[in-house]
């Protein structure tokens, strides 16, 4: 166990690079991954291994203060394996990429340049999400429950199909440094009720371990960009395989 949980915890510090060279303090109610107690939890978690495994090997550091959005999305889409455009500078080799993620198809919900300048709000990244080959199911924290909110992310991170990207407001994790933020979940410690969230503004915050009480509470906050809507979390999933589908 010890060997396996080094060989994951090395995983993401060696993906992460430099990233973690400088970060802020984390608030206090949170918990820094890369501490003793951080390492003691994912080593002691049932709830981390396929989701968190495939998180890391596509680790990605938001590209400009506002694309927390893209990077999720660009971590969620290349973790499921979804079919990806061959691009320069990667040529011949097909990955997502926050260059190559958003195009005219996604400029009828969200343009790119107001992105770059405001982001992007819950249900504009489940429309985004949805013009790629995987299943998107967005949830807004008003309309779910804590428990509720529990049992559909752990029994995603259990089966490994799925990536959960939360959409929360930092001040209300006492967090001075942000408004609203997006990042994807790759674990959960049911002795502690704790998530780890791969905080994908890693030139500001570590990956991190939160309450589940005080995620869902910084989830159901009202986005006014989104008109009044509670921020909340998206699903993203491999697409089903169509009934009768023919044997690839």
């Amino acid at each position: 166990m010890k060997t396996l949980f080094a060989r994951a915890a090395a995983c993401i510090l060696i993906v992460s690079g430099v990233a973690f060279a400088e970060p802020l303090p984390l608030p206090g109610k949170i918990v820094d991954f890369r501490s003793v107690d951080g390492q003691r939890i994912l080593a002691e978690s049932r709830f981390w291994s396929a989701g968190y495994g495939r998180l890391s090997a596509v680790f990605e550091t938001q590209k400009t203060q506002s694309y927390c959005g893209v990077a999720s999305m660009v971590m969620a889409l290349n973790a499921l394996g979804a079919p990806a455009p061959v691009t320069p500078p990667y040529g011949p080799y097909a990955v997502f990429t926050q260059d190559n993620i958003l195009d005219a198809r996604t400029d009828a919900i969200r343009p790119r340049d107001t992105i770059l300048m405001r982001g992007m709000t819950l249900d504009q990244l489940g429309g985004i999400a949805s013009l790629y080959p995987v299943d998107v199911a967005v949830h807004h924290a008003g309309d779910e429950t804590v428990e509720s909110f529990r049992t559909a992310a752990v029994k995603r991170l259990a089966s490994g199909d799925a990536v959960i990207i939360v959409n929360f407001l930092r001040t209300a994790l006492d967090d001075e440094h942000g408004g609203g933020h997006f990042s994807p979940l790759g674990a959960y410690d049911e002795k502690e009720d704790r998530f780890l969230m791969l905080d994908v503004a890693r030139y500001k915050y570590p990956p991190a371990w939160v309450k589940t009480a005080d995620l869902f509470a910084a989830m159901n906050t009202a986005d006014p960009d989104n008109e009044g809507k509670t921020r909340g979390f998206a699903i993203i999933s491999r697409r089903a395989a169509a009934p009768n589908a023919p044997a690839q």
